[in-house]
């Protein structure tokens, strides 16, 4: 049973599954949309609202906190410079989820996500 038990491993070792967060996020700062399976698109897309919301305020402390979350300075730079205040008048929900359907290769669910304009 898998009662409590939150998350996705994608049969990826924890260091791994780190990194495609890592760069999952990195490419979402830099394109502002991305396209991926549906299971990424919805891991990623709380890490994404915590980003952004901790962007609201450009403060030292939040650099540190997204340059740990992302480790690339040029998207937190954006992140900071573009993205977070584009978002300041607004409580969560800065991203949205649309549905692809399946990819012909392998049958898996495709998604795109977008931060939603302000």
């Amino acid at each position: 049973m898998r009662h409590r038990v939150a998350g996705r491993k994608f049969h990826r070792s924890t260091g791994e599954r780190l990194g495609m967060y890592r760069n999952l996020l990195v490419s979402l700062i830099a394109h502002e949309r991305i396209r991926t399976t549906e299971a990424k698109a919805k891991e990623i897309q709380a890490m994404i609202e915590q980003l952004v919301t901790v962007a609201h305020e450009d403060t030292p402390h939040n650099r540190s906190v997204a340059t740990s979350k992302v480790a690339n300075t040029a998207a937190v730079q954006k992140l900071f410079t573009v993205i977070g205040p584009r978002y300041t008048e607004r409580d969560g929900g800065y991203t949205r989820i649309f549905k692809l359907g399946t990819r012909l290769g392998d049958g898996a669910e495709l998604a795109l996500i977008e931060f939603l304009p302000a």
